[in-house]
């Protein structure tokens, strides 16, 4: 069961502008109160740079998360993989071909593998079969093409301890309260080969003293039993269950679902025939609230995207670029999930928010602040951003709307 009964989200950004007449008004009346935020806490969304400031410098770096931190953002979410030896390091997946330098070194030609990941086969380098010492001989790579290509192969691949030192270093200069957001990356994958990555995250949380509700940690995973087995051993942090799918389909507005992006495979493990979908049903929601604080959904379930068909039921080419793609669709009503996810009593944090116009619904006119200021207005708690500083810009120009 999907949740795409449209209810309008223009009503804010109306009764903002209303306020912002007021306010430009002549004479000795009162500023007008600000309005209040629409979020869980009735505080202003969180800003978290994803995988640092990827869209910036390669992800999952020391440079990264430290671009991100200087930029504005609250939290840096780092994807924690095991390396052979059990250290936690900061990667995308266990198969780290695309995001190092590992298939240009001949010392490691013999490593190239193929593995099962959450029932596909992967052939490449795989995290679990390298050192922590051998994982530092490697350089970290950009993986989009169209992003900043000078850095690649100068930085390094940190591990856990070393991001939370880098934290904890910049709350203490700058007197923010900055803190990290890290995924169980592929849990089962992990737990498979004897590298369970939860008791490893609980012990590197308790040695930290970030094990409690009010530590400046956001704990996430799209597995349930990942979270629930956390919560079972003591992990007292908050944390969010992950909610994804497979693709778009422009044609409908509608989220597709196909393996191994259709449930979490935990869910597929045991047999749970149930997909994605199923979470931001109010069962779904009640259910995610017993073992979690909140949900991390992919966007179009908060905002569905559908492009315009011509007579022959084909997608348009609505911007003149001889092609018929993302960039023609239109970002339509949102969804009631935010308000949903808040009557539950969850937060909501959408990922992932991005820059380059491929990424762009054609109705952001090419602005991506257009994008944050759309969900910004409906409620959403949080967000995940390749570019922190464009969220942070976006988040200033939502705070004037609301007399703040």
């Amino acid at each position: 069961m999907h949740v795409f009964a449209p209810t309008p989200y223009l009503r804010l950004s109306v009764l903002a502008g209303a306020m912002l007449l007021t306010a430009c008004g002549g004479g000795s009346d009162p500023a007008p109160a600000p309005l209040s935020f629409k979020t869980l806490a009735n505080v202003q969304p969180l800003v978290i740079g994803h995988r640092g400031a990827s869209g910036h410098l390669p992800e999952h770096t020391l440079e990264s998360y430290s671009r991100a931190i200087e930029m504005g953002a609250d939290f840096v979410e780092p994807d924690l993989v095991a390396t052979k030896d059990g250290v936690l390091i900061a990667r995308h997946e266990p198969n780290i071909t695309s995001t190092t330098n590992v298939a240009a070194l001949a010392q490691f030609a013999s490593r190239k593998t193929t593995r099962k990941v959450d029932g596909v086969d992967e052939t490449g380098w795989f995290a679990s079969d390298f050192t922590l010492a051998e994982i530092k001989t490697l350089g970290a790579l950009i993986t989009d093409a169209e992003r900043p290509q000078q850095f690649n192969g100068l930085y390094k691949i940190p591990t856990l301890q070393e991001i939370v030192d880098l934290v904890k270093a910049r709350r203490a200069a700058t007197g923010r309260d900055i803190g990290i957001y890290p995924e169980t990356k592929h849990p089962t994958f992990h737990r498979q080969l004897g590298l369970g990555l939860e008791d490893r995250l609980i012990a590197a949380l308790n040695a930290a003293g970030w094990n409690s509700r009010t530590a400046p940690v956001l704990v996430q995973s799209f597995e349930p039993g990942s979270l629930k087995e956390m919560r079972g051993k003591g992990l007292a942090t908050r944390m969010i269950q992950l909610i994804d799918g497979d693709d778009y389909d422009l044609k409908t507005g509608r989220i597709t679902y196909a393996a191994p992006f259709d449930r979490p495979y935990d869910w597929a493990v045991s047999g749970d025939t149930r997909l994605f979908s199923a979470m931001v049903t109010p069962a779904g929601l009640a259910e995610i609230k017993t073992y979690a604080d909140g949900i991390g959904p992919w966007k179009p379930y908060i905002v569905p995207v559908k492009g315009a068909l011509d007579a022959a039921g084909n997608l348009r080419d609505v911007n003149g670029d001889g092609k018929a793609n993302y960039n023609d669709a239109s970002s339509q009503p949102a969804t009631t999930l935010i308000d949903d996810a808040h009557k539950a009593g969850l937060f909501v944090h959408a990922y992932t928010f991005r820059n380059e116009q491929r990424r762009l619904a054609f109705d952001y006119n090419k602005d991506p602040k257009a994008e944050y200021l759309q969900f910004y207005r409906l409620g959403l708690d949080g967000l995940f951003s390749d570019f922190p500083d464009t969220a942070i810009e976006a988040r200033g120009s939502y705070l004037k709307e609301l007399g703040r």
